[in-house]
């Protein structure tokens, strides 16, 4: 390696300032042991959505309870987004399984549930994402803060609340929320 014996790369390019000059300034024989990727291939799965709930008020000098039970919450979206300040993929390298949160589900009280988290991937101006099979073009991120919904979370499932009606008073259903999203991607940085 480039650093002496017990001292770590990135310690000793901070030592010589080399850390807030851009890559294209360094010296060749230290930018040329520095990792550059410019493909990685990732794995993303969207949230799934939270279940309905059945539930009926009950409380002892309420006369009419009813249906009360809350619609499930949406799951969580895989997003895209490029920002300034990167020039590599190389944070891709390691971690290539990205999952956004499911949905919170339903409960009593017409308590409906939160929606999933998203996971946000930040890449470098200039990244196209493709399918497996390389060929086929997602996306092509060419602006500081474009960003592209990859996998869409799965929607909330209905609660028992929302199925009453004239008829049927005390519906004793609810849906179970719809899975989210997965699929392999590649990211290709344009060079």
């Amino acid at each position: 390696t480039l650093a002496p014996p017990g001292e770590s790369l990135r310690r000793f390019l901070a030592k010589l300032s080399l850390l807030s000059l851009p890559f294209s300034c360094w010296p060749p024989h230290i930018a040329g042991a520095m990792k550059f990727l410019d493909e990685a291939k990732v794995y993303i799965r969207s949230g799934d959505g939270g279940n309905g709930c059945v539930s009926f008020r009950r409380e002892k000098f309420i006369e009419f309870g009813g249906p009360n039970g809350g619609d499930g919450g949406r799951g969580g979206n895989v997003v895209v987004e490029a920002v300034d300040g990167l020039n590599t993929l190389i944070d891709y390298r390691y971690a290539q399984h990205f999952k956004a949160r499911p949905g919170v589900p339903g409960q009593g009280k017409d308590m409906h549930g939160a929606r999933g988290a998203n996971a946000v991937l930040k890449v470098p101006v200039g990244t196209q994402i493709f399918e497996v099979d390389k060929e086929t073009l997602l996306a092509d991120l060419t602006e500081i803060g474009q960003r592209v919904v990859l996998a869409e979370g799965g929607n909330g499932g209905f609660g028992n609340a929302h199925f009453k009606t004239s008829t049927n008073r005390a519906p004793r259903n609810a849906n179970p929320g719809q899975p989210g999203e997965e699929h392999w991607i590649w990211l290709r940085l344009k060079l």
